[in-house]
């Protein structure tokens, strides 16, 4: 818990009583919490609560100085830790593993996983750079040129994604292989290379989370890994199952051919670790290649980390309180998901996995000779067609229309192709900045709109002046854009800066 969550969560309802000690280690003494209006106790009596929130899974002993009924969160790792279930049930409390919430969109704010997975990717590239001996971007001096540092990244993941944003802050080129090619996409916004296999065969297991490959994509994920070691100077390695050892995906050869005082930092020692010669919460060096094993990188980082913690436990707790106050409600999907003791009920079957996610190719088989086919539109013939039934129309319009209205028409026509073709090949992910955009088309719009209905409505011979009545309806249609693409603007750059959620 940080100070300056203590306000929100009695707004909750709940008296706030913080450990003796707990938050020293982040810079937090207890007097700033006892300013906040918690109140400071002794471990004996901090056990003694109705709701308990811990980092770390506790003890067997420790359960025992749980109340009876009492609610306990913490990361519990239930899949490794079975006694510690038992306990739980002898005790007669409800266990809630933090590392259980499920990966669903309302859930993201509860997900200490992810947010700890975040200040590790970040961590994990600044423990790169301290024990790399040479900068990471490129430096141009007057005694020579250094080139780039190049990096890679296995997962994409949160973790993933956060040091390939800290190295190419940084300056380094960074690569990225994950098995869910659902992730490329993320990737190369970051301004990050993804990497690929020669076999083609989806990753994605339920939850988010990656899936076991098959033995062929393994092979050739491993001689991909072998040829990137030859050239990269950091790996940084992400990748975990759940409920599962970490898989081996740097082997000791891939070491060995790494060249001397480069980097491998291991994200998942603490799960066995996905490089073979990783030595858990140990910096080792293996034939001049550092490999770093830290399990605790987030309390390298403490005061940040315990903000990201106490952030999520403050919504799991918002989510957990109802209109009678603070209660277990297995009718929630997050609460179902993350609960495995229950004081009532005893040890809980897990609930029903998700869905993997949706596949663009559902239909493939699992491992097929890789054809990659990019999305660029409209085929030719299809175009070319498109265009033949354009010009026949004009055509057809020029045999009975006047000449004047011919130009017209022709312009209005080639108009409407054109911004067809400009839109449909911009990428779907830059549409909502297209519209923005878009305003200086349609501030010409609304000035041609304006020069044709400044005539009036009405011709010299009494009739309807319908080229004034289009012009007006054009500053109407062209103003909504207008003022719709400043608003879409305004909600983009609220969403940068600093401080707005």
């Amino acid at each position: 818990m940080v100070p300056e969550l203590i306000a929100k969560i009695e707004k909750l309802g709940f008296k706030v009583r913080i450990e003796s000690g707990a938050g020293a280690g982040a810079g937090y003494p207890d007097e700033m919490y006892t300013n906040a209006g918690a109140e400071v106790v002794d471990a004996e009596v901090a056990w003694q609560q109705e709701v308990v929130v811990r980092v770390r899974p506790p003890s067997v002993e420790e359960i025992g100085n749980l109340l009876e009924g009492a609610t306990f969160v913490s990361l519990l790792y239930p899949a490794e830790n079975q006694p510690l279930l038992d306990a739980f049930a002898a005790q007669k409390v409800n266990a809630i593993a933090l590392d259980k919430v499920p990966r669903i969109s309302r859930a993201q704010k509860m997900d200490v996983l992810s947010s700890m997975s975040n200040v590790s990717g970040y961590r994990a590239v600044l423990e790169a750079s301290h024990a790399y001996q040479g900068f990471m971007g490129a430096q141009v001096t007057a005694a020579g040129t250094q080139r780039p540092s190049k990096m890679l990244v296995i997962g994409a993941g949160v973790a993933g994604l956060a040091a390939l944003g800290a190295g190419r802050a940084l300056g380094a080129e960074v690569r990225v292989f994950d098995v869910r090619a659902a992730c490329k996409e993320q990737v190369e916004s970051l301004g990050g290379k993804f990497l690929e296999v020669e076999l083609e065969e989806s990753g994605e297991g339920a939850g988010g989370y990656a899936k076991t490959m098959s033995k062929e994509f393994i092979d050739a994920e491993m001689a991909l890994f072998l040829e990137q070691a030859k050239e990269v100077d950091f790996i940084i390695t992400t990748a975990l199952i759940p409920g599962r050892k970490a898989p081996i995906l740097v082997k000791k050869e891939h070491v060995e051919a790494m060249k001397p005082g480069s980097v491998v930092v291991d994200l998942a020692a603490e799960r066995g670790g996905n490089c073979e010669v990783t030595v858990a919460d140990e910096a080792i060096v293996h034939n001049g290649v550092h490999v770093i094993g830290y399990t605790d990188l987030p309390s390298r980082m403490a005061r940040t980390s315990s903000f990201f913690f106490a952030g999520n436990i403050r919504h799991l707790l918002d989510d957990m309180v109802g209109e009678n106050g603070f209660h277990v409600d297995l009718d929630d999907a997050v609460v179902r998901g993350a609960i495995q003791v229950h004081a009532e009920m005893g040890i809980m079957e897990p609930p029903p996995p998700p869905e993997p996610s949706p596949s663009k190719k559902e239909d493939a088989p699992p491992v097929v000779a890789e054809v990659k086919k990019k999305d660029s539109g409209p085929s030719p013939v299809t175009s070319a067609l498109s265009l033949l039934l354009v010009f026949a129309l004009i055509f057809a319009v020029g045999l009975v229309a006047p000449e004047k209205f011919v130009q017209h028409f022709t312009v209005f026509v080639l108009a409407c192709f054109v911004g067809w073709q400009v839109v449909w090949n911009v990428t779907a992910a830059l549409h909502t900045p297209l519209m923005s955009v878009t305003n200086a088309i349609s501030g010409i719009i609304i000035v041609g709109g304006m020069i044709q209905a400044g005539v009036g409505f009405q011709t010299d011979a009494g009739g309807l002046n319908y080229a004034a009545i289009l012009g007006a309806i054009a500053i109407f249609v062209a103003s909504i854009n207008i003022f719709g693409g400043f608003w879409v603007t305004h909600r983009m750059l609220k969403m940068f800066r600093r401080g707005d959620s």
